[in-house]
């Protein structure tokens, strides 16, 4: 990506108020860096920030933190930041298998994961954000009635995640082949740059909602 090559971008974020660069020494005081009790939620692979700015923007009675690995990309929504502050939300640049590292357990009451890297190869399953492997992070840090929120515009990743649910021990609460025309899921939907570009060429959009079967089963 040619965003990711952008001279400088990782000491410009090294220098942004709107960046935590200390997040490890902020496991289970998130609420504490926000000055609030309020629920905290998550988008991890946020990419330039519009969808996580909309949502923040839209309810501000929630906390927000935007995960991105890439530096280059990540400057790009501390910039937008400079331009419309919200004081719901921040960054962290990281990489999303470090996240039982930075968060205690049920500190976080909702995670998104947007258009995620597909890892097409069979061998890189184990990186792909809706993998067993990462739903076992997200147990680690989800509150007990948490929800993961997925979207994609990728068929065969989605085929993929919906497979790994029930091995991981996820239950399904709602999905969509095609979010756009689907007006239940539709309501209240903030779009991600990557999906309005896609749903205006026509491609349809995935989704689902996840909730983890020992909660709803009394454990």
């Amino acid at each position: 990506m040619r965003l990711r090559n952008v001279t400088g971008s990782r000491e410009m974020i090294a220098d942004s108020r709107f960046v935590v660069h200390d997040p490890f020494d902020h496991k289970g005081k998130w609420k504490e860096v926000f000055g609030n009790t309020n629920p905290v939620h998550i988008e991890i692979g946020m990419g330039k920030g519009r969808f996580i700015m909309d949502l923040a923007a839209a309810k501000p009675d929630v906390n927000y933190i935007g995960i991105e690995k890439y530096s280059t990309v990540l400057l790009r929504a501390t910039q937008k930041m400079a331009e419309n502050e919200l004081p719901n939300l921040c960054f962290i640049r990281m990489d999303a298998e470090d996240i039982c590292e930075v968060f205690d357990k049920e500190e976080v009451a909702k995670i998104y994961l947007n258009f995620s890297d597909p890892w097409p190869k069979d061998r890189h399953a184990k990186r792909r954000l809706p993998s067993r492997q990462f739903l076992a992070r997200y147990d680690a840090i989800l509150a007990k009635d948490g929800r993961i929120e997925f979207k994609t515009d990728n068929q065969e990743l989605f085929d993929f995640a919906l497979e790994e649910i029930e091995p991981a021990g996820w239950e399904l609460e709602a999905a969509t082949r095609d979010l756009h025309h689907d007006e239940k899921m539709m309501a209240g939907n903030i779009m991600t740059e990557y999906e309005e570009r896609f749903s205006s060429l026509g491609n349809p959009i995935y989704k689902y909602i996840i909730y983890r079967q020992q909660f709803e089963n009394g454990g």
